[in-house]
């Protein structure tokens, strides 16, 4: 009888053993798909600038500050007023050329002879803060714009929704701009992780993202 009891008992704890097995993977999978989707959707939903520097020489740091001056008061000319991430896309695939002589000729008129590569394409970025709204590390498409060695800090913002052309000196964008951020977030709650630093639920969110982003099942079974 002491056996057969042994025996049930050993088969519960066996049988709650798989379960909690399968609900961890359950609860894996689940938290894996919802930071690939929302990291996914701020990806789309965002363009961005990507200045770097030849070197960390404060000389170069300055040079980088108004290679970006110039780049963006040009193309602020067409972008500040567009509607979505493809029209700005599309002008800076237009204007790629333009953009290159520009960032060449500011270069050369501070008495360097660094070369300057301009790229558009989908890059990998760390955590980063513009003002009081924050991106989760992933891919974003980025026009980079890289001088000499291009080894130094960079200096990033948002083309599209249009933070390069807003003051962020206080630390705060401004409410017009994060309502049009919001506007190209798919949910209130997509926008709040990007948004809201002070909730410990969005923070838990926030990591939750940076935690899981760009685990591919699919990959990772082959």
């Amino acid at each position: 009888m002491k056996n057969l009891l042994n025996f049930i008992n050993f088969g519960f704890f066996k049988r709650f053993l798989i379960v909690l097995f399968l609900f961890a993977i359950f609860v894996f999978i689940s938290a894996v798909s919802y930071a690939n989707a929302v990291s996914n959707d701020l990806a789309e939903s965002v363009f961005r600038l990507h200045v770097i520097a030849n070197s960390d020489s404060k000389e170069d740091q300055d040079l980088k500050y108004k290679v970006r001056d110039s780049i963006l008061e040009y193309i602020n000319k067409f972008a500040v007023n567009c509607s979505s991430k493809e029209e700005v896309i599309a002008i800076a695939n237009d204007n790629q050329e333009e953009l290159h002589d520009i960032a060449k000729k500011v270069i050369e008129e501070n008495g360097y002879s660094y070369n300057v590569n301009i790229k558009i394409g989908n890059f990998e970025f760390p955590t980063k803060t513009y003002g009081d709204i924050s991106f989760p590390a992933g891919n974003y498409d980025a026009l980079r714009v890289e001088i000499g060695e291009a080894s130094g800090q960079n200096w990033w913002c948002v083309m599209f929704p249009p933070l390069c052309f807003v003051d962020v000196t206080s630390g705060v964008v401004p409410d017009e701009s994060k309502e049009t951020i919001k506007d190209s977030l798919n949910n209130d709650e997509e926008y709040s992780i990007i948004s809201d630093s002070e909730s410990p639920d969005i923070k838990f969110k926030f990591s939750l993202i940076e935690f899981f982003k760009g685990i591919d099942f699919a990959k990772t079974s082959e």
